[in-house]
């Protein structure tokens, strides 16, 4: 039975992939000039949610690194979750509110240059992203061992699709969910406890 601090972390690393599969139900398909103060407005209002997204891979590691494997693994996870962070909030505020600012203003000549500037920075959050995941999953699995294996296969997956699909609905929405099931399924696996801790409690043979 999953302990009451397990289902806690599970609601904060849960909460930003579900807002944002919220979001992507919401989220216009395509920029025209009628949707462009409900795209601008939705990602103003997505700009502090994206960036916890990460959270899940965040609080699994919280604490001093180590000096040794499990500690740059650490720091590597924070690093790319730090990319993410940084670089799809840059998506974001690209392609999301100054896109749809200039087309509600009537600038559609500038919104191709926007998208294409935006996609990169998206690409090289997701990067990040995919990098804080494997290291995420590489130090947990060494103190978790398999146990990790369906959570995190499932985040590999959800940083795949999350390459060109955004929060857009469908797929983009699927692979918010798909992060919410990856992080929960992560919790669950590292709230009983390591290896190590499982030696200690295995009595000695006689």
């Amino acid at each position: 039975m999953t302990s009451l601090p397990a289902l806690r972390t599970m609601a904060l690393v849960t909460v930003a992939p579900l807002l944002l599969a919220a979001a992507g139900v919401m989220h216009p398909r395509h920029l025209t000039a009628a949707a462009a103060d409900h795209w601008a407005v939705l990602h103003i209002a997505l700009l502090p949610v994206f960036p916890f997204l990460a959270l899940g891979l965040v609080l699994p590691l919280w604490g001093r690194p180590r000096r040794d494997i499990e500690g740059a693994l650490t720091v590597l996870a924070w690093a790319g979750s730090l990319c993410y962070a940084a670089y799809y909030a840059g998506l974001d505020a690209v392609a999301g509110i100054s896109a749809g600012v200039v087309v509600g203003h009537g600038v559609h000549g500038a919104a191709g240059g926007l998208f294409a500037t935006g996609d990169e920075l998206g690409r090289a959050g997701v990067c990040g992203l995919a990098v804080a995941v494997l290291a995420t999953c590489a130090l947990l699995g060494r103190r978790h061992g398999i146990r990790v294996l369906p959570g995190g296969a499932i985040l590999l997956a959800a940083c795949w699709s999350f390459w060109d699909s955004h929060i857009f609905w469908p797929r983009g929405v699927f692979t918010m969910l798909g992060f919410a099931l990856g992080f929960a399924l992560l919790t669950v696996a590292t709230s009983g406890g390591g290896h190590d801790a499982t030696l200690r409690k295995t009595p000695a043979n006689p």
